[in-house]
């Protein structure tokens, strides 16, 4: 797998573009798909994690409105429409889908290059503020560590899969 480190066509789009509200809408749809099927197998939302892989894909290719759009509708439709996530989970949920549209959208516009490099650290980010967050939320460790030691296949994927959709994305 072959990374370049030459500047890409990254994008920061506004919230006054109506592209802005047609990517989210499509990144929303991906983010209500791919859970759908990773429950299909018991606990695969845990493994998998997978409400966040378009989140990533959103906020790194398209910038902050398209990625922080997509953070905070797909939790919320998702928890209205199929009841997962859970209404109790949804704080911590959209803290890290937040904090990673943020951190993905900054370190694309600051580098502007598509590495796995700077995937791992949008991926890496949000999972450690994310993490602190719910145990400082919970008080319980274990369960906020729950995501980095049940989830290190999703966040595996959100890696090496949101580095090949967007490069896949910057081809068209």
């Amino acid at each position: 797998m072959k990374t370049t480190s030459q500047p890409v066509a990254l994008y920061q789009l506004s919230y006054s573009q109506v592209k802005t509200y047609l990517f989210a809408a499509l990144f929303i749809v991906g983010n209500i798909a791919l859970p759908q099927l990773c429950h299909l197998m018991p606990q695969g939302g845990l493994i998998f994690l997978p409400i966040y892989f378009f989140t990533l894909v959103a906020a790194y290719k398209y910038g902050f409105a398209v990625g922080l759009t997509t953070a905070v509708l797909s939790p919320l439709v998702n928890s209205a429409v199929f009841g997962m996530p859970p209404a109790a989970a949804l704080p911590i949920i959209l803290i890290k889908s937040v904090t990673l549209a943020v951190a993905a959208a900054l370190i694309a516009k600051k580098t502007n290059k598509v590495t796995l490099l700077t995937i791992a650290l949008a991926v890496i980010a949000y999972q450690l503020i994310g993490s602190l967050a719910e145990w400082a939320m919970t008080g319980s460790f274990e369960k906020a560590s729950q995501d980095i030691i049940l989830g290190w296949p999703g966040c595996l994927i959100q890696i090496i899969g949101g580095y090949l959709v967007i490069r896949y994305l910057l081809k068209k």
